[in-house]
């Protein structure tokens, strides 16, 4: 069970695993479910899926925005679990709370990357509707106000690991380690897409570490209050304990980071 702990010593290992695991579930929401569900049930003869991008023979704008769109739901799903009064395991507060932070950062950043950049899945929703620069005028604002607004979720969450009397230490590795595990991954799996390098220069690289910069703000936004700004029931009147080994988990986050780089990286097709 959870308590106030004495010492803030979580194990790397297992926080890497979480991280690890939370990036994997983001992802493929993100490209599986968000993209290939949608491009399939759009009429999709063929389609090859990776842990970059969608190739199908079918596009459409719903197809473009379901990867957001489901990302946006299971963070939902996961702030939602998280709201419940209950007691849990450290690892799995954080589990949950750096699958909720992937699935939102991803979400909200998408609609800021698409609009500045005028690339990404956002640029093809908007494709052909004018006036154009107000459109993408549009997407900044939402993604801006969003992604704030869910960094204040996130931080409220990140609060239970953290006791106002703490230094920042154990917040800042808590999360700078998922930032540098999905920056890896990421990398490391686009290389292998089919789809050449391009991808992870213009796409891979940039919606993971863009997407998941908010991680460094969160322990600055939690030491000045920010987190208090929201309020739910359920708030943990206490630190949770140091993270403690799993060998079960360190086992998951490896071979699923295999399977990720591996399989997904190199692209899954199917067709019919």
């Amino acid at each position: 069970m959870p308590a106030t702990a004495a010492s803030p010593h979580d194990d790397r290992p297992t926080l890497i695993a979480v991280a690890a695991l939370a990036c994997i579930l983001q992802d493929v929401l993100h490209e599986g479910l968000g993209h290939g569900v949608v491009a399939w049930l759009s009429g999709a003869h063929r389609l090859t899926i990776s842990t970059v991008a969608l190739e199908s023979d079918v596009s459409t704008r719903w197809i473009s925005a379901g990867g957001t769109l489901v990302n946006l739901m299971f963070a939902a799903i996961l702030w939602a679990l998280l709201r419940r009064p209950q007691r849990r395991k450290p690892v799995t507060s954080y589990f949950l709370t750096m699958a909720m932070a992937g699935n939102l950062f991803t979400g909200t950043g998408y609609f800021l990357f698409s609009g500045v950049a005028n690339f990404g899945d956002w640029a093809e929703v908007i494709k052909g509707l004018q006036p154009h620069w107000l459109w993408r005028l549009g997407l900044i604002a939402l993604g801006a106000i969003s992604y704030f607004l869910s960094m204040l979720v996130v931080a409220k969450s990140m609060k239970e690991f953290h006791d106002r009397h703490d230094s920042l230490r154990r917040l800042r590795s808590l999360c700078s380690t998922p930032y540098v595990t999905d920056g890896v991954l990421a990398g490391v799996a686009g290389l292998f897409n089919p789809a050449g390098l391009f991808y992870v220069v213009a796409s891979a690289l940039p919606s993971t570490l863009g997407a998941n910069a908010g991680l460094f703000s969160l322990p600055d936004l939690i030491r000045w209050r920010g987190a208090d700004l929201i309020r739910w029931r359920g708030d943990h009147d206490g630190k949770l304990a140091p993270i403690r080994r799993s060998a079960g988990l360190i086992a998951a986050g490896a071979v699923l980071s295999a399977l990720f780089i591996f399989g997904l990286g190199r692209g899954i097709t199917w067709s019919r």
